[in-house]
């Protein structure tokens, strides 16, 4: 019998090879993106193609966090900006979305409930540790233990699973990783502050890891930028 996967899908560059990965191990797939008030909107158009590129079932969840602020990426906060990847170093930066992760999990997990999944997938990286604290993998293993504990699946003896297959590996292996799967990074999507029109700016903190990752990967980044080193 095929198990079901809800997998939290942005249409970036690490969430579209955890959704290859999980179709890989033979789950039916349930992505889940969201629409949460980011100046990068265009992630979610990433995200439809992408989804409907291997038939998954897909979802698109409108959330408030534009009303909340306190991020760069959901109000008015200036976007920091690098020359290259060297300049950013091991803090949280505006960038950071409170509570984000939190908020997609738990969202994640209630539609979980609702189609019948165990298993929800996510997309956190070695790339991600120092500036994000919720995408460290203690944030995972304690999330899963609230899933377990506060469920009725749960409850019932239930078990869910929360996978972060990406956490020990760097970028430059993911998209090695994501390329003998068949994905197309052309079709995702990575930057915080994009022109009207869609085009990377190639100055902010996740085009510079990007531009960067594919460089150190010997692979050329298929999509255009702004400025690109």
């Amino acid at each position: 019998m095929t198990k079901k996967a809800v997998v939290v899908l942005s249409g970036g560059l690490d969430s579209t090879t955890v959704l290859y990965l999980a179709r890989q191990r033979g789950h039916e797939i349930y992505a889940l993106t969201f629409d949460y008030g980011q100046r990068h909107r265009i992630e979610i158009e990433h995200a439809l193609e992408v989804a409907k590129g291997i038939a998954a079932q897909h979802k698109v969840l409108k959330l408030a966090l534009d009303q909340i602020g306190g991020s760069s990426l959901t109000s008015d906060v200036e976007m920091p900006n690098f020359d290259s990847v060297d300049q950013i170093e091991n803090k949280v930066y505006s960038t950071y979305t409170p509570f984000r992760n939190g908020v997609f999990l738990s969202y994640a997990l209630a539609y979980a409930e609702v189609v019948g999944a165990d298993t929800l997938f996510m997309g956190p990286n070695k790339d991600d540790f120092h500036n994000y604290p919720d995408c460290r993998p203690d944030f995972y293993k304690c999330f899963e233990m609230v899933a377990n504990i506060g469920t009725k699946f749960g409850a019932e003896g239930g078990k869910f699973k929360i996978e972060i297959p990406l956490v020990d590996m760097y970028k430059p292996e993911i998209i090695k990783l994501g390329l003998s799967l068949g994905v197309d990074y052309g079709k995702t999507f990575s930057c915080y502050d994009p022109t009207p029109e869609g085009v990377s700016c190639g100055k902010c903190m996740s085009c510079n890891v990007r531009i960067s990752s594919f460089t150190k990967a010997n692979l050329c980044d298929p999509i255009n930028y702004q400025t690109k080193k």
